[in-house]
C-alpha cells in the first residue's frame, strides 16, 4: 500500500527514481546546510538510491519518493540510524526548491511520524539539522517533533551545531 496525504503520494523507492534523486540531491540549493555538499556525480546518486532501496528490503520501511501531481518533488521518510550511540530512526526530508514554501515537506514528515507512532515507536525518532537551517527546523516542529537541546552535538563546522528534534527519546 502506498501512503497518501491530502496532496502527496509517498512511494517506495524504485530504480526509476534515479533521475529525481540526482536532480534533487545534486542541486546546490538543497545542500546549503549539508556539510557534505551536493552529490558530486550521477554514480553517487545511484549508490545512494541503491542503499536506500536496500534499507527497504531489509527493514520493510524507509525513505519514499514524494510525488505531487505524478512528479517526484522530494524524498522523505524514516530510516534506521544511531544518535549519541543509541539506535534510533532518522526522519528525513529533502525537496526540490520549486516545491519549497508549499508545506509539502511538513506533510510528508507528518505522515512519517504517524507511521512511527503506529508501528515503530519502540525506537526513538530524531531529526537533526544545522542551527542555520531554520526551514528544516520548522518542518520538524510542524511534524510534531520536540526540540531537544540536550541531544545537540557541537562541532567546529561553520554551519554550527547539529541541533536535534526528537520523539520517544528519554529525558535525562
Amino acid at each position: 500500500m502506498t501512503p497518501r496525504t491530502t496532496r502527496l503520494s509517498l512511494d517506495r523507492l524504485q530504480s526509476s527514481d534515479l533521475d529525481a534523486m540526482w536532480r534533487i540531491h545534486s542541486d546546490p540549493r538543497t545542500n546549503v546546510h549539508n556539510p557534505a555538499g551536493p552529490l558530486p556525480d550521477r554514480k553517487s546518486a545511484e549508490r545512494r538510491l541503491d542503499e536506500w532501496m536496500k534499507h527497504w528490503r531489509e527493514h520493510g520501511f524507509g525513505y519514499w519518493s514524494v510525488r505531487h501531481d505524478g512528479r517526484i518533488i522530494g524524498f522523505a521518510g524514516l530510516r534506521t540510524s544511531a544518535w549519541n550511540g543509541r539506535s534510533s530512526l532518522n526522519l528525513y526530508y529533502r525537496f526540490d526548491p520549486e516545491a519549497w514554501g508549499h508545506g509539502y515537506a511538513a506533510e510528508a514528515a507528518t505522515a512519517a511520524v504517524d507511521i512511527w507512532r503506529s508501528t515503530l515507536a519502540k525506537r526513538p525518532l530524531i531529526a537533526y539539522t544545522k542551527s542555520a537551517n531554520v526551514g528544516s527546523q520548522k518542518t520538524a516542529l510542524a511534524a510534531g517533533l520536540e526540540r531537544r537541546p540536550d541531544l545537540d552535538q557541537f562541532t567546529t563546522d561553520p554551519e554550527g551545531a547539529d541541533i536535534v528534534f526528537a520523539l520517544g527519546w528519554p529525558r535525562k
